[in-house]
């Protein structure tokens, strides 16, 4: 359907489907015609994809997917909107929609009996109030896709996409940069939204690894080491990483000099090649 980003024609479709916006589901659908376009392009390898689609809202962002893609299964928590994607994507048959939670999906499942034989990659415009926790179940499961294309808020983007040993990087940015690699596209003017958020967004791809640093059996004592680290980030990071793990504080100092790094390092000064070498360290000692 044409016109899906005028916003005469997304009132009436709202009217006749006697639509509300959900404050609660942080609802805020593109109105610039110009950006789910060149998130198709960055999100889409090629036509052989399979693509899985978060929050399609009215379909904006879909038809553009549906254009490129071999196949798009997008999942849909609002069933309210199932009768106005019916609408809007009624002219492909390549795209299914699906009413349900993604955080509560067997997503391994869904990709098996939705892109049988097609390579699948994730593309989306999240609700700001859930994006991490989506982003991270993704990665976590380690679903058998290529990358994932999200717009998010701004901010989040920024703290998403940051380098280890960076101001701006957290516990959540090692976590990204150990599924994936991430890169900051473009940004996105609120004004692009109706309604419009209060700040702006940008648009973000995180291409997943095929090879991870450290076997899954040593992967939650690594992310416990990364979370007490930046639980206080102001501080060195030996006495909250010494009482989060129980393993004395004498310790990890003789770890932190063996990997390189000064026994007063704070989180924020470690390399991400240092934190898998302390936690391979503190896991001998353990």
């Amino acid at each position: 359907m044409d016109n899906l980003c005028n916003i005469s024609v997304i009132n009436e479709l709202f009217s006749r489907h006697g639509f509300s916006f959900s404050k609660n589901l942080g609802q805020n659908f593109l109105v610039n015609p110009a950006i789910c376009p060149k998130i198709a392009k960055e999100g889409i390898p090629d036509e052989s994809y399979g693509v899985l689609e978060i929050g399609p809202g009215i379909g904006v962002l879909t038809n553009e997917l549906a254009k490129r893609a071999k196949k798009v299964t997008a999942i849909e928590i609002d069933k309210r909107l199932l009768g106005i994607l019916d609408e809007t994507l009624a002219e492909y048959d390549n795209v299914n929609i699906i009413n349900d939670d993604i955080l509560k999906l067997d997503v391994n499942k869904l990709i098996t009996e939705e892109f049988s034989g097609m390579p699948v990659c994730v593309c989306a415009n999240l609700p700001y109030y859930i994006t991490s926790p989506i982003i991270m179940s993704l990665l976590e499961r380690r679903l058998p896709i290529t990358s994932i294309t999200v717009m998010v808020q701004k901010e989040a983007a920024v703290r998403l996409c940051a380098k280890m040993g960076s101001r701006e990087c957290g516990a959540v940015s090692f976590a990204v940069n150990y599924f994936s690699t991430p890169k900051l596209l473009f940004n996105v003017s609120k004004g692009s939204f109706m309604p419009a958020p209060k700040v702006d967004s940008a648009v973000i791809r995180l291409d997943v690894k095929d090879k991870l640093p450290l076997k899954e059996e040593n992967e939650r004592f690594l992310f416990n080491i990364v979370k007490a680290a930046f639980s206080q980030r102001r501080k060195t990071l030996a006495n909250p990483v010494s009482q989060a793990l129980n393993i004395p504080k004498a310790d990890v100092i003789d770890a932190l000099e063996k990997i390189g790094a000064p026994s007063t390092a704070r989180a924020e000064q470690l390399s991400f090649e240092q934190f898998i070498s302390l936690s391979d360290k503190l896991n001998n000692k353990k």
